[in-house]
């Protein structure tokens, strides 16, 4: 068997394909169940300066780490951290910093396929007019049935299984005709059809309700709230953490221009969630019947309604939840690169294997999330579901510990000329940013973005009736969070209450799914409650 260091992972042929790749994996759910929401409550244009500015001097020196990392040493997180161990004679220990970001990477992929599954059983159901003229109780009914029903929990897992065989499929073709042909194709026709959609809705909708939602300034509302939102979610919008940056780094082809690249990513990511949340705003009956919703409600229950009013809206449903598949399919391709790569460099198995065997691990995983919606729903641990419990691992835990330890790594235990190196050529400017924000910002911020969201998430549980040990102790930490900036995003995504005020509800405790007939209980009360799914995109 050769060894991993034998083993080629691949490389793209296109210069412009890693911009393509990149936009692929940063464009994710958060674009259009998180960011529309967040800006219209935390100042509109205001917050997506403050956004901007959060990506730009914060989460983007991560991202050039990452993926400068895999471009200098060709290999994917796990061995490119591997050889600068051995390059700078420190501790073996560091290698929990690829090791951490790929379980997350497989973690994320496992309940992200999840959510994929709703998304591709929806374009059907909008093409045979399930949401058409439907009210909110109806919808909900539609989704209790598909996800929460636990005589239909088969039905599910085929659709569960079906979207699974999309990713794997373009995996097992390999890097070039695979994954490359694949997002050179599905991620510009993402884009288009969201334009078109964009355009559809500004014609029949309220586009100047949208505009004054989404971009207009409003000082008034920005507070010390609005600067944990926006920072919360540019970290983890982006994909950092999780070897995704690094294995794009290391496919890049000869005269790709990276560091140009990711800011060109950056903008095109903040972009489509502006045009994102001008579309949703926009098919709002009112203007505002959206004002405080976000995540799963707002995704797949308000917003099938409200479509549904829509002329010929079996064709805008299916076309809007088209968009949601096509976006969901190229995150959960980018996710699944780092494991697949990291396992052929290990094992030195051929590439169609190691995508099988990879696949077969996220099916398997994703089951403990798909059944946690239904037949294991009153099965918790310490108030809380198997999936509850991934989410807050990965969220709060796994990808802020491998973003601590790549910054740590890169600023502390490289020598600065390596690191430079590394970078490549940057103008001094730029160069001198990067090493002191690695060295000294990034590893602060992460840690108080970990301890927030697992903090949160613990006081969540405990809301939801869990009688963990750390429920009822006075925590200041807990007590004193602001629910708006730390349910913007992590694996999890808390809907807020709709009162407009940008507060949070505590969420009411989640009823155990009944194993009794539908007709025993209330149409749709086993659908996802909001404090059932804290999921975040990537």
């Amino acid at each position: 068997m050769p060894t991993p260091y034998q083993t080629p992972i691949g490389s793209f042929t296109r210069p412009t394909t890693f911009f393509w790749a990149a936009v692929g994996a940063t464009v994710g759910l958060a674009n259009l169940w998180q960011f529309p929401s967040l800006a219209s409550l935390h100042g509109g244009g205001l917050f997506i300066l403050l956004y901007l500015a959060c990506l730009l001097l914060v989460t983007l020196p991560l991202m050039v780490t990452e993926a400068t990392l895999g471009r200098y040493s060709r290999h994917g997180i796990v061995l490119a951290m591997d050889g600068f161990i051995r390059s700078a004679k420190v501790s073996r220990w560091w290698m929990l910093a690829g090791r951490l970001g790929i379980l997350a990477a497989f973690l994320v992929l496992s309940f992200t396929v999840v959510f994929g599954a709703i998304a591709l059983a929806y374009v059907f159901f909008g093409a045979m007019g399930k949401f058409s003229g439907v009210d909110q109780r109806g919808a909900t009914e539609i989704l209790s049935g598909l996800v929460s029903d636990p005589r239909e929990y088969r039905l599910f897992m085929g659709w569960h299984a079906l979207f699974l065989i999309l990713v794997i499929w373009v995996s097992i073709q390999g890097v070039v005709k695979g994954l490359e042909r694949t997002l050179r194709v599905v991620v510009p026709g993402t884009l288009l059809l969201m334009l078109g959609l964009f355009a559809l809705a500004a014609w029949h909708g309220r586009i100047d309700g949208a505009v004054s939602h989404l971009l207009e300034m409003h000082p008034e509302d920005v507070t010390l709230g609005s600067v944990k939102a926006a920072l919360f979610h540019a970290f983890f919008t982006l994909g950092l953490g999780m070897g995704v940056w690094a294995i794009f780094g290391a496919y890049t082809a000869p005269g790709t221009r990276l560091k140009r690249s990711i800011l060109a990513v950056v903008l095109m990511d903040t972009l489509v969630a502006m045009v994102a949340g001008l579309m949703i705003f926009a098919v709002a009956t009112d203007g505002s019947s959206f004002d405080g919703e976000r995540g799963f409600g707002l995704l797949f229950v308000s917003l099938p309604v409200t479509l549904g009013q829509l002329p010929a809206s079996q064709f805008v449903v299916a076309a809007v939840f088209l968009m949601v598949v096509m976006i969901v399919w190229t995150t959960s391709l980018a996710l699944m690169e780092p494991v697949v790569g990291w396992f052929r460099e290990w094992m030195g198995a051929p590439r169609g294997w190691s995508a099988l065997i990879v696949g077969l691990g996220v099916w398997l995983a994703g089951l403990a999330s798909l059944l946690s919606f239904n037949l294991w729903a009153d099965d918790r641990f310490a108030g809380a579901t198997v999936f509850r419990w991934l989410e807050l691992i990965t969220g709060g835990l796994l990808i802020p510990a491998a973003a601590i330890l790549i910054s740590v790594f890169t600023g502390w235990r490289l020598t600065r000329s390596l690191s430079h190196r590394i970078l490549g050529q940057a103008p001094a400017f730029f160069a001198g940013i990067w090493f002191w924000v690695m060295r000294l910002v990034l590893p602060v911020v992460v840690a108080y973005i970990g301890v927030q969201y697992t903090a949160f998430s613990l006081t969540n549980l405990c809301d939801s009736g869990s009688d963990g040990i750390w429920c009822g102790q006075p925590a200041t930490v807990m007590s004193e969070m602001d629910d708006d900036a730390v349910a913007v995003e992590g694996p999890a995504t808390q809907t807020p209450s709709k009162q407009g005020d940008g507060q949070s509800e505590a969420p009411a405790e989640t009823p155990p799914v009944s194993k009794e007939p539908a007709g025993e209980s209330a149409p749709g009360e086993n659908a996802p409650k909001d404090g059932d799914i804290l999921y975040h995109s990537v």
